[in-house]
């Protein structure tokens, strides 16, 4: 049977549902439904269930979901029922942040090495990672399975470390390089930048102050 087509805000929404029933579940709720999980993301009901019914039918008459079966089939819609080895290619800040991030384990993630091109940190050991070079990433990337790549360098080096990471055989790439990667159509890369995420937080306040400012001037 063909997996169905996932128009990509859908599958980020998907992370939104699983994440409000963890916590549902933490709260010791035992079901939910379309207007609970719509009314705690900003959504309505019916997106909620739109969203759901791409994959099946999930809700029971009376009752709606029951909160330990739909995270076990989002988990598994998502990939995160397995685990998942990965590599940080980047020891410098942000990479020495991502290190000892307890909750990519807990998510099924797990950072299996660690790589970069400067003389200085290669070698050392950060967060009970040691930091490879980037000669040994082709190997590596074989002998431990290594699917995702983390991108955690400067622009300047970005799109080298990308090619380098997929050459090995990488199939995700998480990029927190604030530039667009040129990748083959087969692998999947999804960017984190911080700063444009400032500058659209910016934005959206400073059209609150503006809209504040344009109240108090017709009064």
């Amino acid at each position: 049977m063909p997996k169905p087509r996932v128009p990509r805000p859908t599958a980020k929404r998907l992370s939104l549902y699983l994440r409000e029933l963890e916590a549902q579940q933490d709260r010791g709720q035992p079901t939910s439904s379309s207007k609970q999980l719509g009314t705690a993301l900003g959504l309505t009901d019916a997106q909620v269930r739109k969203d759901l019914a791409i994959f099946g039918q999930f809700g029971h008459p009376g009752i709606g979901y029951k909160i330990p079966e739909l995270i076990a089939q989002l988990r598994k819609i998502l990939g995160t029922d397995r685990s998942w080895n990965a590599a940080i290619v980047g020891a410098g800040n942000i990479g020495r942040a991502l290190m000892p991030y307890a909750r990519f384990r807990r998510k099924g993630f797990e950072i299996v090495a660690v790589f970069d091109s400067d003389p200085a940190v290669i070698g050392s050991v950060i967060a009970g990672h040691k930091v490879r070079p980037m000669s040994d990433l082709p190997q590596l990337v074989r002998e431990r399975n290594i699917l995702i790549g983390i991108i955690a360098v400067p622009a300047a080096a970005a799109q080298q470390v990308a090619d380098a990471l997929i050459k090995a055989g990488v199939k995700g790439i998480l990029n927190f390089a604030p530039i667009r990667l040129e990748v083959d159509h087969h692998v999947s890369v999804d960017s984190v930048d911080f700063l444009l995420s400032l500058e659209q937080l910016a934005f959206q306040v400073s059209l609150g102050l503006a809209g504040s400012l344009d109240e108090r001037d017709g009064e």
